[in-house]
């Protein structure tokens, strides 16, 4: 796993033995961040990252600008990894890794993103829940957006707030807005 752009560009990190995390490819990677870098600018982003694995998305974030990032993984071993990472880059001013449950975190009063991404595991079964805490909890600052990486079999073309979704090889990414402020 490596940086793929950015101030962190070709920061690798050591691939967890004992973890069977599925990390985003790197052409998965790059593909989402060109369709993001052509509508937003990540510099400045206030980013949340659910279901974080071993941080490849968060890293990049911040690696291309993001201004303030949080990760959240239920898994300890992922936690521990994204900790001792962002340390050795200096990288705890901008980052904090929260240890629980993304559905019960994103319920919570946790604040205001400008991007949401959410990496769930292929067999998830709560995206309706996580749609509607992303909606209603309103997590997104205007203009914001939420991305979710899924397989093939997930759709989402039907919910609300969908914008498209984009294929990278076995990766999906669908892209969603939530504009609380239109009439």
């Amino acid at each position: 796993m490596r940086i793929i752009r950015g101030s962190l560009k070709g920061m690798r990190f050591k691939k967890m033995k004992t973890f069977s995390s599925r990390p985003t490819t790197d052409f998965a990677k790059e593909g989402l961040f060109n369709i993001l870098e052509n509508t937003h600018s990540v510099e400045g982003l206030v980013v949340l990252d659910l279901f974080a694995g071993l941080g490849s998305i968060s890293f990049e974030f911040i690696s291309r600008g993001a201004k303030k990032l949080i990760s959240v993984d239920l898994n300890h071993q992922s936690c521990r990894y994204i900790k001792t990472n962002s340390q050795a880059y200096n990288l705890e001013g901008m980052h904090r890794i929260i240890q629980m449950d993304a559905l019960k975190f994103i319920a919570k009063d946790i604040g205001t993103f400008d991007c949401i991404f959410a990496d769930p595991p292929y067999d998830f079964q709560n995206y309706d829940e996580l749609l509607m805490l992303i909606e209603e909890k309103i997590l997104l600052n205007k203009g914001g957006i939420f991305i979710v990486e899924h397989g093939r079999q997930t759709t989402f073309e039907n919910k609300k707030g969908f914008q498209k979704v984009r294929q990278f090889g076995h990766v999906y990414f669908s892209f969603f807005t939530f504009d609380t402020n239109e009439a």
